[in-house]
């Protein structure tokens, strides 16, 4: 189960972290991404961490803006942000954490939806100018 919080309404400028929790999955998984949709856009890959949380990639649309992280891991869940600042109002959309369980050697190589087995619901974020 993944489940993806953190959504709301914000000004252009702000800031906002989204966290996404995964639990009780029975597979192994290697890597987690956010994506998001915006309106009229197909969905759109953001960010990837690894399971170690030691390996990430920032999509270039993003990069300097975005970042994310592993906040936390125990046998029960892994927890990870996507830390969005001066956010603008094309980034509205519905964000979505997923997680992967291909096996690439490079980080940068989970940039595909195909590349995700499991989906969270989503979390909408509204960013007002």
């Amino acid at each position: 189960q993944l489940q993806a919080s953190g959504g709301g309404l914000v000004q252009a400028g702000d800031s906002l972290r989204l966290s996404c929790a995964a639990s009780g999955l029975t597979t192994n998984y290697n890597a987690m991404g956010w994506f998001r949709q915006t309106p009229g856009k197909d969905r759109e890959f953001l960010a990837v961490v690894s399971w170690s949380g030691a390996n990430r990639f920032i999509a270039n649309s993003v990069k300097g803006r975005f970042t994310i992280s592993r906040i936390s891991r125990n046998n029960a869940k892994n927890t990870v942000a996507l830390q969005m600042n001066s956010l603008k109002p094309e980034d509205t959309g519905v964000y979505y954490c997923a997680v992967s369980t291909r096996d690439y050697s490079a980080i940068y190589d989970y940039n595909k939806i195909t590349d995700y087995a499991y989906w969270g619901e989503g979390t909408l974020v509204t960013v007002s100018s």
